[in-house]
């Protein structure tokens, strides 16, 4: 589940917490969480390596170390970046895929219950490859109405599922996309090809609004998203659309619907004032 506001929350906190800190020992319990690296190959890498900066690219949690290598997490539904600084319950850790001990005698686990997130190690070279692949950034200044426009006409499928494709637009997932979407008025099963210049103008700043918004509240949190130091997000509070199916529309008042017709997942809509 966790989308952009999730991950940047992530990796806001991992920089304020380990900037500077030294990885002294790994230790793997769930190897098939890995990707591009085995547990052996990860202890000796990431071993005596600084931690540089902890940042976002899309739905990544990416923790740059001085070896020129990169920590690369991928959440996905139920992962966690967890620092134990000895006051986590026993609990937070007990789906604990893997554990990197620091130098000032705390820990950073990588927890994931149903193990489908994923933990990669990448050269500079490989992760530029990688994340070369990815869209846009919807923060980004260069994230404007026209190139919205441009990305939107070049298709005819669904706008919702336009602004889900990561090699389009990075980092909005279904939660947001409910809610840009809602915000900006717009039918998400419309072909995307129809929406207006206008149109984007006002779904442009429906997107980056909900997400600067969620970042503030620290994401949004059901049931297995957790921030850094294990706290839940407040965002859930504030949700128009999404997990709202058959509650009035905060505006207008018609009853919320939700269908799978769109792309395959949870869509939640009002079908008077959405067009």
């Amino acid at each position: 589940m966790p989308e952009l506001p999730e991950t940047e929350t992530i990796a806001r906190d991992l920089d304020g917490a380990i900037k500077g800190r030294k990885i002294t020992k790994v230790s793997v319990r769930k190897p098939d969480v890995l990707r591009e690296v085995s547990a052996r190959a990860l202890a000796t890498r990431l071993r005596d390596a600084k931690i540089l900066r902890s940042w976002r690219r899309a739905k990544l949690v990416v923790i740059d170390l001085d070896t020129g290598d990169r920590i690369v997490v991928q959440p996905r539904f139920t992962g966690a970046l967890l620092i134990d600084d000895g006051s986590l319950a026993p609990s937070d850790l007990n789906y604990s895929t893997l554990r990197m001990d620091l130098d000032d005698g705390r820990a950073l686990h990588y927890a994931d219950v149903r193990r489908l997130g994923t933990f990669a190690l990448m050269s500079q070279k490989r992760f530029d490859e990688y994340s070369g692949k990815l869209g846009i950034e919807p923060l980004d200044r260069s994230f404007t109405a026209k190139h919205l426009s441009g990305v939107l006409r070049a298709t005819t499928q669904p706008v919702k599922k336009v602004l889900m494709e990561q090699r389009k637009i990075a980092g909005i997932g279904n939660i947001y996309a409910n809610e840009a979407l809602w915000r900006a008025g717009i039918d998400p099963s419309r072909s995307a090809a129809s929406v207006s210049l206008e149109e984007a103008g006002h779904l442009r700043d429906s997107i980056v609004g909900v997400l600067e918004e969620a970042i503030e509240a620290r994401g949004t949190s059901f049931r297995d998203y957790r921030d850094a130091r294990g706290k839940r997000g407040s965002f859930v509070e504030k949700l128009n659309a999404y997990g709202r199916a058959g509650l009035p529309c905060h505006r207008c008042g018609a009853k919320l619907v939700s269908t799978h017709a769109v792309d395959g997942r949870a869509t939640t809509m009002c079908v008077r004032c959405q067009h």
